[in-house]
């Protein structure tokens, strides 16, 4: 059976947990990180460097990184529904995944750790607004791309690539400031919503 390590309020260990449902995956999960046990132990470094959540155990296999997880899964356990092996299907894929890790992710940190975490370390009210309008306008890249799909982000079929895209649109919905009247995020937003794995780590009230 497969472990994962992280706390389950986590986006990037609730990546892990969607794909693991959306594939009926068995799995245990340990609660690590802020407010659980330290991923800063000797124990967990010898797993993680890094010293970050998640990590995924398979068996004597060791795996951190949570892009690099729930690709290993999809290539695993028969995912191919979510992660073809088409090499241009699985290239659009990669470039949101990575989009979404690296571009969107670091545009909403200083307003998060602001807004929601309250962190003492980022309260300068300028780059608060920065990050809101670098976020905002991210967001309106994902509602043009989503116009022209017409329904996921990489086309009209459910992907690996909305697991953390859709993880994001819910984190912009549920962190109060300003935002504009994208439409097809808002429709994306709903249709995700039918998914029932959605429904258990996705739009469940965590930011």
């Amino acid at each position: 059976m497969l472990q994962i390590l992280g706390r389950a309020d986590s986006i990037n260990v609730r990546k892990v947990l969607w794909v693991c449902d959306e594939l009926n995956l068995s799995y245990t999960r340990e609660d690590w990180g802020r407010g659980f046990q330290s991923p800063q132990t000797a124990q967990f470094i010898q797993l993680n460097p890094n010293a970050t959540i998640p990590v995924l155990i398979d068996h004597e296999f060791v795996l951190w990184q949570s892009n690099s997880i729930i690709r290993y899964l999809a290539n695993q356990y028969h995912g191919q529904e979510l992660y073809p092996v088409d090499a241009k299907k699985r290239a659009i894929i990669d470039q949101w995944i990575d989009w979404q890790g690296i571009e969107l992710n670091n545009s909403w940190t200083y307003a998060l750790m602001n807004i929601i975490r309250h962190s003492p370390d980022h309260q300068d009210p300028a780059l608060v607004e920065k990050s809101i309008q670098s976020w905002n306008k991210l967001m309106g890249i994902i509602d043009h791309q989503l116009a022209k799909t017409g329904a996921y982000i990489t086309g009209e079929h459910f992907s690996l690539a909305d697991i953390g895209i859709g993880l994001s649109v819910q984190r912009w919905y549920l962190t109060p400031f300003a935002k504009p009247q994208y439409s097809h995020v808002k429709r994306y937003y709903e249709l995700l919503g039918q998914r029932e794995a959605y429904l258990r780590w996705g739009n469940n009230g965590q930011n």
